[in-house]
Order: C-alpha cells, then structure tokens, then sequence
C-alpha cells in the first residue's frame, strides 16, 4: 500500500481512523473489571426519560442489546443486564489521554467525537519504521497497555475508507483498505455503512435499487446529482475512493457539517402550544451554535418520535440561508404542520440544520422585491446576536426567546411575572 518515494514521485497518503471500542462502558469497567464478562451496558437516566443504552459490553451485544435502544427492550433481550450511569468528565478525560498518546506518533490528529479520531502519518511512518499496519498495531498496544483500553484502526489512502476500515472488525483489530482491496471489501457494505448517508438518502437510494456502497459508485453520478443535488456528488466520490480532505492538524478548528439539538420531554405533547415552545427551546439552541461557528443553514431537518419510539423524519430547503431561531422556529413547525397532527402525542424533537455554509458566502442575490425581507432578516440577527452578548454576560437565564416565556393569565399582573 505504501512505499517510501523515489525521484519526487507522488504516493498515497496514510490515514488512521481510531475508534475506542464501547468506550464509555469500557471506561466504566476500568472501575468494574469483574464485570468484564457479565453483559452490562452504561445508560441514560430513566426517570428524566433518557433511558436509553448508550454504550454495551460484548457480553452484551452478543446478546443483542444495541446502542441507542430503551433500556426496556435491552432488557426483554437481556434481562441480567447490569446498567451503569454514565460520567461524562471521566469519559472527556480519557479521550484527551488516548488522543496525547495519539500525538506521540504524529501531530496531525483529527477528532471526530468524543471516541473517534483521524491520524495522517504519511509524513512520520518512517520514523517507526515503514510498515502501516504494524504501526497501527503497535498503537492499538500502546493504548491497551497504558488506558486498559481496546481501540479498532482502519488505515488507507482517505478518511472515509479508514473510518470503513474501523468499523470493519471489532474489537482491537487493525483493517487495511488499499487500493488494491477497496472494491472487494467496502463495495459490497450497506450504503448506511458510508460517512454521511443518513435517513433521508438511504430512503432516496433505495428506491432506485442503490443498497450497497458499490451500487452507489456504479451509479450514473449525473443522475445521482439530480436525485440528491450537491451532497449526490459528494457521495459518488466517496464510493469511488475520490474523498481528499486533509487530516486537520490537532488543535485545528474544523466548522461543523450539521448542528442539531434534540429534546426527550418529560412527558408527551400533545397540544400544539406545547409542541410550539419545544420547537422554539430548539430552534433557540440550534441558532445559538450555528452564530458561534459563523454559519448559517440552508436546510432545516426535523425528527419526531413519538411514545412508541417510531420516528418521522422531514426536511425541507429554507427560503434563504439563516441562524436565527424565529426562521428555524417557522420552518420547523411548517414543516411540523404538514406531515404531523397535532394532538398525537410526542415524546421527542430534534432539529438539524443541514447544508451550512460560512456566513461571508450567505449573502444572496436578491432582486428589488426582495430587499424588504432581506432588510428585516438582517434585523433579527442583530437582535438574536445581542441576546448571545447577553447571555454570555450574565448567562443562559438572563434572556429567554418569547415563546418560552412563563405565560400570563388575564388576571396577572405584567410587574408581577419573573422576567
């Protein structure tokens, strides 16, 4: 897959995908190690309704409780299961350990997530000597003997085909995808296996016979465009081993592909009031993140699910790339109001903003009857932006959108609300 260059000849580059084997319960049996081999999961907080596994054991998956799952279902399948709350610093602590140890090895490291990341070594493999996969494993070691912890490794000459490598054989294991394999081993993967194809392509894809990753790549990339517009393009590549980006160097800012904000609510909505203050807590949320990393959407994603955890799953193009949460908070619930009816009760929201781009490329062309709205829009991202000066100041309470305001009865008096 590699060889070291002759004459100023251009090679591929050599890129690590890292991923932390059930990290957080892995985390978790470093205090329990005589759980090791009893099925245990860590989970969400039931009595709050995040009763959900967020991270299993192999005991545990052999028996099949999945990630994400209630705690009741994991339970049906497993009813020994052991569960364990989660801590969240600990888990922080210890992705910054695994990544310094990372950093001995190169300095051009990528996180992505808390138990993921990205390693260029193309530049560094020399100085341990030469061989991709042993490298990996001598990484893997390094972290199984230093943490007590497992990490699985995809190497090949793109990050998307080193995360496909990560994935591939778990746990503790090493995969190389080359040139020369990537058609025998990722062609023949589901297309939900690939970085980036969520729900809504799955569902696009599949209805033209696209499964596979290699039924993607054989597709007409022409007719792909049409079907998914810029995000078909990039896929095509993707499968075909086009993917170029570079690995970021550690400490690199890297602007999010997506911002989204979700919500399992204490108890169902089922009034539209109701359902309209959620939206506005998360179309608050999503504004606030999307101005911290200077980008605006231009198409707004929103999830339903409701009590039996079947979920709904719409999107739609906005008029007109926006970070403010009055314009998520109109789309959403024009959105809302037409593939949901109200009174049927809901569990949880959340909102995702897709397709973002930097707010120096947002400016549109507008013609002479669209000046007006442009006009009031530049007004509310002002007033939007000061509530962040503001929150920022004197914290998250000190300005509320108006749609979260505690609500006056007839008799009350305006001085006498707490606000």
């Amino acid at each position: 897959m590699y060889t070291a260059p002759k004459g100023g000849e251009t090679v591929d580059r050599i890129i690590y995908h890292c991923d932390c084997n059930s990290f957080y319960c892995s985390v978790e049996l470093l205090s329990h190690p005589e759980l090791r081999s009893v099925p245990t999961a860590v989970c969400g907080d039931p009595k709050s309704r995040h009763g959900i596994i967020l991270a299993k054991n192999e005991p545990a998956k052999k028996l099949g409780v999945r990630t994400a799952e209630t705690i009741w279902q994991a339970r049906q399948k497993c009813p020994g299961l052991v569960l364990l709350p989660a801590h969240h610093a600990l888990y922080r602590d210890y992705s910054k350990k695994v990544n310094a140890i990372y950093s001995r090895f190169t300095d051009l490291i990528e996180p992505f997530g808390i138990d993921e990341s990205w390693l260029d070594v193309t530049g560094s493999l020399h100085l341990f000597g030469g061989n991709p996969r042993a490298l990996a494993n001598r990484i893997r070691n390094t972290v199984r003997e230093e943490l007590g912890l497992t990490i699985s490794v995809g190497v090949s000459f793109n990050k998307v085909f080193a995360k496909l490598g990560s994935d591939y054989k778990k746990p503790d294991a090493t995969t190389v995808i080359s040139r020369e394999n990537f058609r025998r081993i990722v062609w023949p993967l589901p297309v939900t296996d690939l970085l980036f194809v969520g729900r809504a392509a799955a569902q696009v894809l599949r209805r033209y016979g696209v499964t596979t990753i290699g039924e993607l790549a054989a597709f007409d990339k022409k007719a792909l465009i049409e079907l998914l517009g810029k995000q078909g393009d990039q896929l095509w590549g993707y499968a075909n081993g086009l993917e170029h980006s570079p690995v970021a160097p550690a400490g690199t800012y890297t602007p999010p592909k997506s911002v989204g904000n979700g919500e399992t609510f204490s108890r169902n909505l089922t009034k539209r009031d109701e359902v309209d203050r959620g939206i506005a807590m998360l179309a608050d949320q999503v504004a606030v993140r999307l101005r911290k990393h200077g980008m605006k959407a231009s198409t707004l994603q929103v999830t339903i699910r409701d009590p039996k955890f079947k979920d709904i799953c719409r999107q739609r193009p906005l008029p007109a790339p926006t970070n403010t949460a009055r314009e998520l908070h109109r789309a959403a619930m024009d959105i809302l109001a037409r593939c949901w009816s109200f009174g049927s009760p809901i569990r949880a929201i959340t909102l995702t903003a897709h397709n973002l781009i930097p707010e120096s490329e947002a400016s549109e062309q507008l013609d002479l009857f669209q000046s007006g709205a442009s006009h009031k829009r530049d007004k509310i991202e002002k007033l939007e932006r000061t509530m962040d000066a503001i929150r920022s100041k004197y914290g998250q309470e000190a300005v509320k959108v108006a749609a979260l305001a505690p609500k006056m009865e007839a008799h009350e008096n305006p001085e006498d609300l707490p606000f």
